[in-house]
């Protein structure tokens, strides 16, 4: 049973090499809609897949289980009943709050402040413009870790004392000293005074959502930041990120309770804050790249059905031509299951054929979207396994009447055909 199965396989396989050989072009261009339709799929699985991942990776950076206080609210919910002018009129997050916050939320394992302003940097004769100036407080690596490549964090002392030291990205450091690790222990000069660089931040790449952009930035204690800074007018929010085994949610409850307390807020008057769950930006996400995922599955079903009927009328010629075969072959005893089976699996084949020039497509796609996009597009294997599953699915499909017409000749008037 065993031999004949893979006598079946074996000359179907060749079979379909030899139809592929005989009749190049016709062959192509009647698998060219499979290898549209896989290459639509994947490319676009593909893509999307790469491009949620880098933005998801994004988000997670933004801070795990946190949940950021501000005046406004973030995505979706920023417009609509709630007018923007309300948004304005609503009072800045303080740092003097921070303390309060920790003291009255339980759920709260770090709490740290953050003010931020676009500035220029200089040394000696070199300027950079529209560098992120972040005034930050101690615990702001703990909810978002920094990694430092060069030189030290800021201690807990300076932050303490409001030092003039700093950290400074990569890109800070390329353009204004010609290499980062040059610009250990060199004072800037920001707004007229002169800050100590203390550590050079790892570099993380161009980002796709904006995010902290590390590389064009500078990291200050706040006790210094706000020498320099206007609190009020530097974007200032609060970031608050949950014990191990508090769910955001819950963190996000007590936080509301805690906030209407400090702002002391009665019952019946509406909240003057925002409390923004990075996990709800990750679910926004994945809601939109569904929707992208679909519409690359309906545009690629256009494709497979067209080459569904390449593959179809390739097997309907095929069954024509080897009509005389087929009637010997069942003059000594094939079956029709056995007769049907070699047109189905030389069908799922050609479809294979289609599939594998479709995923070379894929590859080279990603190549171009990789250097283009500047992160990296891949394909997983789950991708390709699917890609196969599909050209076999089309292949059956597309050869089944063929196969059915080619089982139920007649052997003798089969070999008249001659």
């Amino acid at each position: 049973m065993i031999r004949k199965s893979v006598g079946i396989i074996s000359s179907s396989f060749s079979m379909a090499l030899q139809e592929l050989w005989n009749n190049k072009l016709r062959t192509f261009l009647s698998l060219f809609g499979i290898t549209i339709g896989i290459f639509c799929i994947i490319g676009v699985l593909a893509t999307v897949q790469s491009l949620e991942h880098n933005i998801q990776t994004e988000i997670k950076s933004l801070g795990t289980n946190t949940i950021y206080i501000d005046k406004w609210e973030y995505g979706a919910g920023s417009g609509g009943e709630y007018p923007y002018w309300k948004f304005v009129n609503r009072p800045s997050p303080a740092f003097k709050t921070v303390n309060e916050i920790k003291e009255r939320t339980s759920a709260a394992q770090s709490v740290a402040f953050r003010i931020k302003k676009v500035m220029e940097l200089g040394y000696k004769n070199s300027l950079i413009s529209n560098v992120n100036v972040y005034g930050i407080s101690a615990e702001f690596h703990q909810i978002q870790p920094i990694d430092v490549m060069e030189g030290r964090y800021i201690s807990i002392a300076e932050f303490e004392a409001g030092r003039p030291v700093s950290l400074v990205g990569y890109s800070v450091a390329e353009k204004l000293f010609g290499h980062y690790r040059a610009a250990i222990g060199k004072f800037i000069t920001c707004k007229g005074k002169n800050v100590q660089i203390i550590g050079v931040i790892k570099k993380q790449g161009k980002q796709l959502i904006g995010g902290w952009d590390f590389d064009q930035s500078m990291l200050l204690p706040f006790g210094y930041a706000k020498t320099i800074i206007n609190e009020r007018k530097a974007d200032p929010l609060i970031m608050v990120q949950g014990k191990p085994t508090i769910s955001s949610t819950v963190l996000k409850d007590e936080l509301a309770g805690t906030m209407r307390a400090i702002n002391r807020l009665s019952p019946s008057t509406a909240d003057n804050f925002s409390l923004n769950d990075i996990n709800d930006f990750s679910s926004v996400i994945s809601n939109i790249f569904s929707g992208v995922n679909l519409g690359g599955w309906a545009i690629a079903a256009l494709s497979l059905i067209v080459g569904m009927f390449g593959v179809a009328n390739i097997m309907f010629v095929t069954v024509r031509e080897r009509t005389s075969q087929i009637g010997l072959k069942k003059a000594i005893g094939a079956k029709k299951r056995t007769i049907m089976a070699e047109f189905l699996l030389e069908s799922a084949f050609l479809c294979m054929v289609g599939g594998v020039m479709g995923l070379l497509l894929v590859f080279g796609l990603a190549q171009v979207l990789t250097y283009v996009l500047n992160f990296p597009v891949f394909v997983s294997v789950q991708y390709m396994t699917l890609a196969f599953f599909i050209c076999l699915v089309t292949g059956v499909v597309a050869g089944f009447i063929p196969a059915l017409q080619a089982a139920k000749l007649n052997p003798v008037e089969a070999i008249r055909s001659t």
